[in-house]
């Protein structure tokens, strides 16, 4: 983009470098040069290697698994802190220990207010997150949090396909009020299943609400983790007879063999984001991956103009 740009400076730690590279060349700008390896006893060893002082700084990492994604981005944030940085932003694509975010048992963590507090400590000015596992999470943060969604590049990729008699489906009571934007923008009906979790990682449909029938429904969640609930509800969704079933989730964790579980599954096509990157993953040909870098870059480029954010949220 223009010369405007030159105070804004970009890093990213290992979790996501392609995304971030995508990001800086979107904004016609070089990723910032920083230094990261391992000492001796495989502690984190980080250097930034250029002059940040009075800079508008980006990081941009995902903190997905493993933990040392999260503790380089704590580490990044530090050091350019420590560099006399005039400003810093964490872009956190994907909010990682996000999944508790309040207590259901007794003696149990809010982890996400936990990395919320370490976030802000180590040095971020702003956060920007996309898809948060809880909307609540962006009270978490005493800065300043953008919760960014990813449903505006699935609906311009499903209008361009032109479906007919759409249906949206939330997989479950939480993912109500995302399915119903969503609908609402590719103009479309809406569903919802109601679920019953056994444990953890296993869950039972126990009755939908909507009608499914002779329609192409699209089931749209903020993640995949172990898939269990998408699968269940796309073998739900045809036997209750509908004609198609798209999946649509921003964050593509996929655990364990749940990558396998979803190529080998109903689905006529699985939809995610680039938010996190899996080194050698490879996905099945059923699966479309869009990126959010024009997303982020959109952004960095209101953030940094003290334009309004919320325009990026109109589908």
């Amino acid at each position: 983009m223009d010369s405007e740009y030159n105070p804004i400076k970009i890093f990213s730690g290992n979790a996501n470098k392609p995304l971030a590279e995508k990001v800086a060349s979107y904004l016609g700008i070089p990723l910032g040069q920083a230094e990261i390896g391992r000492f001796p006893d495989e502690e984190i060893k980080l250097r930034i290697s250029e002059n940040v002082r009075g800079l508008n700084v980006y990081v941009i990492q995902p903190t997905n698994a493993p933990a040392e994604n999260l503790l380089e981005l704590l580490i990044l944030l530090d050091a350019l802190k420590r560099a006399s940085a005039a400003s810093i932003t964490a872009i956190i694509p994907f909010f990682g220990y996000a999944r508790q975010d309040r207590k259901v048992r007794s003696r149990e963590p809010i982890s996400a207010k936990l990395v919320a507090n370490l976030v802000t400590v180590a040095g971020a000015d702003r956060v920007v997150a996309i898809d948060l596992h809880a909307a609540q999470i962006q009270g978490f943060f005493d800065i300043p949090a953008d919760n960014l969604t990813a449903m505006v590049q699935f609906a311009q990729y499903i209008k361009r396909k032109e479906l007919e008699d759409l249906v949206v489906l939330s997989p479950d009571v939480g993912g109500v009020a995302r399915a119903s934007t969503f609908a609402q923008t590719i103009h479309a009906s809406q569903a919802l299943f109601v679920k019953r979790r056994l444990s953890p990682d296993t869950v039972e449909i126990q009755s939908l609400i909507g009608d499914v029938r002779g329609k192409n429904v699209i089931i749209a969640d903020d993640a995949i983790h172990t898939g269990n609930t998408m699968l269940n509800a796309c073998n739900r969704a045809l036997t209750e007879g509908a004609k198609s079933v798209i999946a649509c989730a921003t964050h593509a964790v996929f655990a364990g063999d749940s990558l396998g579980l979803f190529a080998r599954s109903n689905f006529s096509e699985v939809i995610v984001t680039d938010t996190m990157f899996v080194p050698g993953r490879e996905y099945p040909s059923m699966f479309t991956v869009l990126s959010v870098s024009e997303l982020i870059a959109k952004a960095i480029y209101s953030i940094h103009n003290h334009s309004s954010v919320s325009a990026l949220f109109q589908l």
